[in-house]
C-alpha cells in the first residue's frame, strides 16, 4: 500500500542509469517517487522485461520532459525533483538539454522543491587538470562541455532567483542499471557477451575517475536530507573510484575469474565513422579526458558527510557487468 503522507520526489529520467539509481535510493529512504515518462506502460513492460524490481513502486506520471507544463503537473506536491534525463548516445544535446533542464528548474520552482542535478567533468579543459575541485576554472574544450557549462550557468542564475539547487559532480558513471549509456558498455566491453577481452580508451597506465552510480544515489540523497544546511546552490565533488587502466583490467580480471585479452580502442576506426555516426563524433569529442590524469578532489563532500559513500571495486564491477549481462549471476569472484 502506497504510503500518502511519505514525501514525494519527482524524479525525469528513472529508466536511465543516475535517475534509476537515485529513485532506488529514496524507495530504500520510504519516499514516494513519480517517474515522468512519455509512454509509461511501455516503460513498465521494458522494465519488467529486464527485471528491474525498483520499477514497480514508482508512480509513473505521462509527460515529455520537453515540454515545461507537463513537468510543472508532474511535480506537483513534491519535496525534491531529480533533472536525470539525458539524449541517448549522446545524440542532439544541443537541441535538448537547455530545453528539458529549463523544464525541471520550472517545475522545481513551481513546487518549492530542491533541484538535484548530475554534474561531470565534462564541463572542464586541460587547463585545470589533474585535481578538479568545485573551484576549478570551467573552460571546456568541447561542443558538450560548453553545454554542460551553459546547464549549471542556468542552475545558478536559477539559484538566485530562489531556487534551491544540488549539483554532485563525478567521472564516468557506471552501475548495474546504467544500460548503454556508460563507457563500460559502449567501450570497453560487450554488452549481452561473457566477459572475455577489455577495449581500453586511453593508456593503461593514466588515472581515470569512474564513479559507481547507487554510490552517486547515496551521495546526493545523504546530502539532499541534509537541505536545511544546504545553501540555494551547492556543488560538491565524488572522488569516486580513480584507477588507472591496468588497476581496472586487473579488477575486471578477478571478477570475471579469467584471463582477459586487453585491446586498445581504435581511434583511427573511430575518427573514420565519425562523420557519419552521431556516438561515435560526440565519443571523439571525450578522447581527451583519456589522455591524461583527471581526478576529483572530494574534501569539500568528505567534510560534510564524514566519508564518502564508495562500493568496494570489485563487488560494484560485478553488480555492473551483471547489469550489462556479460557476467552470469552465479559465477564466484576470484579470490
Amino acid at each position: 500500500m502506497t504510503n500518502k503522507t511519505a514525501k514525494m520526489a519527482l524524479v525525469i529520467g528513472a529508466t536511465g542509469g543516475v535517475g534509476g539509481a537515485v529513485a532506488d535510493r529514496l524507495l530504500a529512504e520510504g519516499w514516494r517517487v513519480r517517474a515522468l515518462h512519455r509512454d509509461p506502460e511501455r516503460a513498465r513492460r521494458t522494465a519488467d522485461r529486464a527485471g528491474l524490481e525498483w520499477v514497480s513502486p514508482l508512480e509513473w506520471v505521462r509527460g515529455d520532459a520537453m515540454v515545461e507544463a507537463e513537468v510543472v503537473a508532474a511535480a506537483l506536491g513534491c519535496d525534491l525533483v531529480m533533472h536525470g534525463a539525458n539524449p541517448p548516445a549522446y545524440r542532439n544535446w544541443a537541441g535538448q538539454q537547455l530545453p528539458m533542464l529549463n523544464a525541471a528548474i520550472a517545475a522545481a520552482r513551481a513546487a518549492d522543491a530542491r533541484l538535484i542535478f548530475p554534474g561531470t567533468v565534462y564541463n572542464y579543459g586541460p587547463d585545470a587538470f589533474p585535481t578538479l575541485t568545485e573551484a576549478s576554472p570551467q573552460t571546456p574544450v568541447t561542443r558538450k562541455g560548453a553545454i554542460r557549462v551553459q546547464m549549471e550557468a542556468a542552475l545558478k542564475a536559477a539559484s538566485q532567483d530562489g531556487l534551491r539547487v544540488l549539483i554532485v559532480r563525478c567521472g564516468d558513471f557506471f552501475g548495474p542499471k546504467s544500460g548503454g549509456s556508460s563507457w563500460l558498455s559502449q567501450g570497453l566491453v560487450k554488452p549481452g557477451k561473457p566477459l572475455s577481452a577489455v577495449t581500453y580508451p586511453g593508456a593503461l597506465n593514466v588515472p581515470h575517475c569512474w564513479a559507481y552510480l547507487p554510490d552517486v544515489a547515496e551521495t546526493m540523497i545523504r546530502l539532499a536530507l541534509d537541505d536545511a544546511n544546504l545553501d540555494r546552490f551547492e556543488v560538491f565533488h565524488m572522488r569516486g573510484q580513480t584507477l588507472t587502466g591496468e588497476e581496472l583490467v586487473a579488477a575486471l580480471t578477478r571478477v570475471a575469474g579469467r584471463k582477459l585479452s586487453v585491446n586498445r580502442l581504435p581511434w583511427f576506426a573511430v575518427r573514420a565513422i565519425a562523420p557519419l555516426n552521431e556516438t561515435f563524433r560526440e565519443m571523439l569529442e571525450m578522447r581527451y579526458l583519456w589522455e591524461q590524469p583527471v581526478l576529483m578532489d572530494n574534501a569539500r563532500l568528505a567534510a560534510r558527510l564524514g566519508a564518502e559513500p564508495h562500493t568496494p571495486l570489485d563487488e560494484a564491477l560485478r553488480a555492473a557487468l551483471i547489469g550489462l549481462g556479460a557476467l552470469p549471476q552465479t559465477l564466484p569472484m576470484a579470490a
